[in-house]
């Protein structure tokens, strides 16, 4: 499969790794095709890893992720250009933080929207997945590094698209529990966990760890 990320950070540089590993090829995309960090992760990705800019990566790929830094996405998404994301599953794995107070970071998003709503609204005709957001970079490609069985959410207007964000959820990253939280709404519930997420990573001093939800 050929697939785009977007963004040449710690998340695009996991996820864009372990697809290639896969035997996926991807182009990862950056405001310039250049891109220092990119271009060091095609050298290192080797045979499958090429990039580009982020109108590169979207028009590549046949399923395409969001990784870039939540502030600046809606800017990231603008340049990958709403045609080259037409009918295809973009999946938003990006949060709405903000760093201007320090640490812990707050949302300059949260209670009655989401990042990924605004997405949808600003690509109307691409269908967008949230997933992923409520790990950290290494755990979303290798859900092992945390003890037993934990999950991972998805949620979506799209219900094929959804249907097939959650099998490479399963088939590729090895997430055996994926829980449908339903549209695209439930968003502001996963993207507001960062609160909390957070707050565990300073106390347990680590950014292993995951939830399991026991009912």
């Amino acid at each position: 499969m050929k697939i785009g990320v977007l963004g040449s950070g710690m998340v695009g540089s996991s996820i864009a790794g372990k697809l290639v590993s896969l035997g996926h090829e991807v182009k990862m995309g950056s405001r310039s095709a250049t891109n220092e960090k990119a271009v060091a992760w095609v050298k290192s990705a080797g045979k499958g890893a090429s990039q580009g800019t982020f109108a590169d990566a979207a028009a590549f790929g046949e399923i395409v992720f969001n990784c870039t830094a939540g502030a600046g996405s809606l800017d990231a998404l603008k340049m990958a250009g709403a045609q080259n994301l037409r009918g295809k599953v973009l999946v938003d794995v990006a949060n709405p933080l903000d760093f201007s107070h320090g640490m812990p970071a707050t949302l300059f998003i949260s209670n009655d929207d989401s990042l990924a709503e605004r997405i949808q609204a600003a690509l109307p005709e691409t269908r967008v997945v949230k997933a992923l957001n409520t790990v950290n970079a290494n755990v979303m490609v290798n859900p092992g590094r945390v003890p037993g069985e934990t999950d991972i959410f998805v949620c979506g207007n799209d219900a094929g698209a959804k249907a097939q964000v959650t099998r490479i959820l399963r088939e590729e990253f090895g997430w055996k529990n994926v829980i449908d939280l339903g549209d695209l709404t439930a968003a502001r519930g996963t993207e507001s966990y960062l609160h909390l997420w957070l707050r565990l990573m300073g106390a347990l001093k680590t950014a292993d760890f995951n939830v399991k939800v026991v009912h």
